[in-house]
């Protein structure tokens, strides 16, 4: 999937053991905290938005938990600004322009699971504390493969950080 489709920009600020610092500039989202977010979000980039336009989908797919609240997140093409991106018919839907930051990034293979989601948070909360780096926001978990592709998967854990200095 990221090989086909458009993939989230960002600058390699620095290389870590087992971990990179990476800036990730604002980008226009759809976000979706509905238990069917995949299901909604999917519908948006199908169509079911204010132009009746269908949209490229783009990668990765952003999952986060803050304060038990779920979401589930499509970056938009780079094309896309606060001007021109069409609104979403469906109220679980929102439009929101991510916020450029700072973030400490870990990626793995395979299929994401619980286990493999906890080892990643592990290994970057070590990188962080080794390298005196100040977390200020919650998880987000990005996936860059369709399910259906079972082989050279590509997931990642960012881990938002106070600018480095």
């Amino acid at each position: 999937m990221a090989q086909k489709y458009e993939t989230q920009s960002y600058d390699l600020v620095q290389t870590l053991d087992g971990g990179e610092i990476r800036f990730y500039p604002p980008v226009m989202k759809i976000i979706t905290a509905d238990e069917n977010g995949f299901r909604q979000l999917f519908g948006f980039i199908s169509g079911n938005n204010t132009a009746n336009k269908k949209i490229a989908m783009t990668t990765p797919v952003y999952r986060t938990t803050e304060d038990g609240k779920k979401t589930m997140a499509f970056v938009l093409p780079k094309k896309f600004t606060t001007k021109n991106t069409p609104q979403p018919n469906a109220q679980a839907v929102d439009v929101i322009e991510s916020p450029s930051g700072y973030f400490l990034a870990y990626t793995y293979s395979g299929y994401s699971s619980s286990t493999k989601e906890k080892e990643a948070l592990l290994v970057l909360q070590k990188i962080a504390a080794e390298n005196k780096l100040n977390i200020i926001g919650a998880p987000k978990w990005l996936f860059y493969n369709s399910p259906y592709q079972f082989w050279r998967r590509k997931n990642e854990l960012l881990l938002e950080i106070e600018a480095p200095k």
